[in-house]
């Protein structure tokens, strides 16, 4: 067997073609003899067919197809949860975006009145500071006062005495 490519692809197909019919040698054909046991071979799996129909293709297509339902329910209903979960997210996050705002407005007026208050005590703690330097100022004044008449009278009668005893004699 040759192939030529100069005679074409027809050429060389037969070639081909008459080689497997003489399974390789160039002299003798193949004989197919269609017999009884032909005839037996097409029965059997005819009978076969029909048998193994029912009872084996039928049944495991069926779970085939019962299994790509399945397959196909599964997947279906994953798609659903993950809309469901999606769903519950967002909605989770707006609750969460109002509480905290809540929280935040709540934080805001605690601090408000923290200030409310702690003005209040200041100015509480202010006026009984102020009234207690009123009060002291007071004192002092008072107190300074009657230190100076003392201070006045004890500085009169040293006066005298160191007049007197610079004198001499006692002085009035």
């Amino acid at each position: 067997m040759s192939f030529d490519l100069a005679r074409g692809g027809a050429v060389a197909a037969t070639s081909l073609f008459d080689a497997a019919l003489t399974g390789g040698t160039s002299g003798s054909a193949v004989d197919v003899d269609i017999n009884w046991t032909f005839l037996a071979q097409i029965a059997l799996f005819l009978v076969l067919f029909v048998v193994l129909k029912p009872l084996l293709f039928d049944p495991l297509l069926r779970l085939f197809e019962e299994r790509e339902k399945r397959i196909a329910g599964a997947k279906a209903e994953a798609t659903e949860m993950y809309k469901e979960a999606d769903a519950k997210i967002a909605k989770y996050e707006e609750e969460l975006a109002l509480v905290k705002r809540a929280a935040g407005e709540e934080r805001d007026k605690l601090r408000a009145e923290g200030q409310r208050q702690e003005q209040a005590i200041l100015a509480k703690v202010r006026n009984e500071t102020n009234a207690l330097l009123d009060e002291g100022r007071k004192k002092i004044s008072v107190d300074g006062a009657s230190l100076r008449q003392e201070l006045d009278v004890a500085a009169q009668a040293l006066a005298r005495e160191m007049a007197t005893s610079v004198l001499g004699r006692e002085v009035q």
